[in-house]
């Protein structure tokens, strides 16, 4: 049982790491006094912590899941494993995007 939880929290912590970056780019056009650039520069290291946040619960899970004897909640497990990993890949790219933007912005 509770490693059902700890995988339901981690899918949790995957999606909102997942939708961190997209609800940066929503946040900047509903509101015309943020631009873009700002809303990306918060929504990209909080997608990180988020992705951290759910690996380390994924990886609980895991842990509950082999530690018992029925062994339920081991797809949960996975498939929030796969969410903390894909909003980390997310994260890192979009910091690269805007380390590259600042490359090229500081030498034009």
């Amino acid at each position: 049982m509770r490693a059902r939880r700890a995988g339901r929290a981690a899918i949790v912590l995957g999606l909102l790491a997942i939708a961190a970056i997209p609800a940066g780019a929503v946040v900047s056009w509903q509101r015309a006094e943020v631009r873009l650039l700002q809303a990306e520069l918060v929504a990209v290291p909080v997608g990180f912590v988020l992705g951290l946040v759910a690996l380390s619960t994924a990886r609980r899970a895991r842990y509950r899941v082999e530690r018992s004897v029925r062994r339920a909640g081991e797809g949960t497990a996975r498939a929030a494993r796969l969410l903390a990993w894909t909003g980390l890949y997310l994260a890192v790219t979009g910091g690269l995007a805007l380390a590259f933007y600042g490359v090229l912005r500081v030498s034009s």
